[in-house]
């Protein structure tokens, strides 16, 4: 992992002294809420339906065991037991007091946490794939150049007010698991030749008007990235709209602009960069890549087996992931007990999943897009030991990437903009299924849900897509089909009109059966879907 050096570490405890006083002022009628509005969230704060809500960076999806043992102490110590991990691989505190955010602030800083843009219009935390740096599918980890990134554009001064919010997404794998076609800027990793170069994706995203990036360069020497990068937001911040905050977004400038002069834009501004202080150096790569260097993995190896019972096979097939050596794998920690908010993970439960990544492992956790919990590097010859301690935490549901593994957004629990409730349909759309093994049946599916138009739930990119809107101060909900953020990226076609909170459920559960009577034999429901377009599935909802 990247670790602070005494710049980062006295960059980030300034920032959290800072807004301690901005805090105070507030506080005390010195300060409008006009003027402390931004203030609060270029630090991380929003001020949602029933209390303020703050969200923590975790860079890359990465944390440490100490980092993750910190949040649960900041969940039980200033919020309500819990903390919600999220589809952009960081971490909301939904009850936190506004008097005591400054003190957590100091206390993340203290294991190199912060909330530095996690909101506000600049550019967002750098994600990337959940796997990186041990993917047996990938050409070269992408963290050392999320990390470049990220340093780059923390506190960016030509950047800290853009039209809208920006987010970068970084793949190096042959499957897209960073969803780079619905970022404002999506980098894939690849090599020609040997060498690394980076295709550039610009313009997609979701929310109100869903768009698909589109390749504006397609292999971008890594010296450049940088320049090539801040040639982008340049073209951006200068011509993107302020006028109108839907139309804001960059996917917006380059669908009026059209995707060709677009790229003609931002290589005349390259050309004015290329070359000079953003230039990367090979020096400069490689001490990048120095904080990311693989652990000692043959020193664990001669360490004896944990014993235990053999996990499930349901969950040995859909809990694990292939790593890029021999007798190790990534364990996903699910985060969808059918019980409990999809995201959440209690501070009794972030302690364990800590402990075991020491024990078992190096360390090191990750938080995925679909808002699970990764242990990037177990022994197979550990597994036993390992799943016995998920299951006794309640972190040990066998269904990664099947139909119950859905991405939801807190909905109307929480947050103040949305139109519907997401939670509790979730719960419901849970209970359809009688056990696991109902649920695997069903194959490869991913259900997105979001409680608004934003999208955080990314309910236009699902296998089905569940979106909440209001009617007349009731909640009722859109389906969409089709969608897709891997390498197929797609945007779902709406299936018809908006149902009730009765109905939508029991909706799901015929659109789920007219896929098992039109799918082939062990065929995903998005191949199926592509099959035999929506005719079927609208018969099924709507008669």
């Amino acid at each position: 992992m990247y670790q602070y050096d005494a710049f980062d570490q006295e960059m980030v405890e300034s920032r959290a002294r800072q807004f301690a006083e901005q805090t105070r002022r507030y506080l005390a009628g010195e300060l409008s809420e006009e003027r402390f509005r931004p203030l609060r969230l270029q630090n991380g704060l929003y001020i949602q339906r029933f209390a303020p809500m703050l969200r923590v960076a975790i860079p890359y999806g990465t944390l440490s065991a100490a980092q993750l043992r910190e949040l649960g102490r900041i969940a039980e110590e200033y919020d309500k037991g819990y903390g919600h991990f999220t589809t952009r691989q960081n971490i909301q505190f939904n009850w936190p007091q506004l008097e005591r955010v400054p003190q957590i602030l100091m206390d993340l800083a203290q294991v190199q946490m912060h909330a530095i843009q996690t909101s506000g219009n600049c550019i967002r935390n750098i994600s990337s794939d959940v796997y990186a740096g041990v993917a047996a599918d990938e050409c070269e980890d992408p963290r050392p150049w999320c990390e470049l990134l990220r340093q780059w554009s923390t506190l960016h001064p030509e950047f800290a007010f853009l039209p809208r919010k920006f987010k970068i997404a970084v793949s190096a794998a042959r499957t897209d698991r960073a969803a780079t076609f619905v970022h404002d800027i999506g980098l894939q990793i690849h090599h020609a030749d040997d060498q690394t170069r980076f295709r550039v994706i610009v313009g997609g995203g979701l929310g109100r008007t869903p768009l698909l990036g589109q390749v504006v360069r397609e292999a971008l020497e890594p010296e450049h990235l940088r320049s090539y990068l801040e040639a982008v937001l340049r073209v951006y911040n200068r011509l993107g709209r302020r006028d109108n905050m839907y139309k804001a977004r960059i996917k917006i400038l380059v669908k009026e602009t059209g995707p060709k002069i677009f790229a003609e834009l931002v290589e005349a501004e390259f050309a004015k960069l290329a070359g000079g202080e953003l230039h990367i150096s090979a020096e400069e790569i490689a001490g990048f890549k120095a904080h990311f260097a693989a652990p000692d993995y043959a020193a664990r190896e001669a360490d004896a087996a944990a014993e235990g019972a053999t996990p499930p096979a349901i969950w040995l097939k859909h809990n694990l992931h292939p790593h890029r050596r021999a007798g190790w794998t990534s364990v996903v920690v699910s985060l969808k007990p059918a019980d409990e908010p999809p995201g959440d993970a209690s501070a009794a439960q972030m302690r364990a999943v800590a402990a075991l990544s020491e024990r078992y492992g190096f360390g090191e956790i990750r938080v995925s897009h679909e808002q699970n919990l990764i242990l990037p590097d177990i022994r197979e010859a550990d597994l036993p030991a390992v799943y016995a301690e998920l299951e006794a935490q309640g972190l040990h549901t066998p269904t990664a990437g099947l139909v119950t593994d859905m991405i939801c957004c807190p909905g109307l629990d929480f947050c103040s903009l949305a139109n519907a409730g997401s939670i509790g349909v979730a719960r419901d759309i849970q209970a359809l299924f009688e056990d696991a093994e109902a649920i695997e049946a069903m194959g490869e599916l991913r259900l997105n849900m979001s409680g608004c138009m934003n999208g955080c739930g990314h309910h236009s990119v699902g296998h089905i897509g569940i979106l909440g809107v209001d009617k007349k101060g009731a909640e009722w909900y859109q389906i969409s089909l089709g969608g897709s953020s891997r390498n197929d990226a797609a945007l779902g076609d709406r299936l018809g009109a908006a149902l009730s909170r009765e109905d939508i459920v029991p909706a799901i559960g015929r659109l789920l059966g007219a896929y098992q009577q039109q799918r082939d034999k062990g065929e995903r429901f998005l191949d199926t879907y592509r099959r035999v377009g929506l005719s079927p599935f609208k018969e099924a909802v709507y008669g």
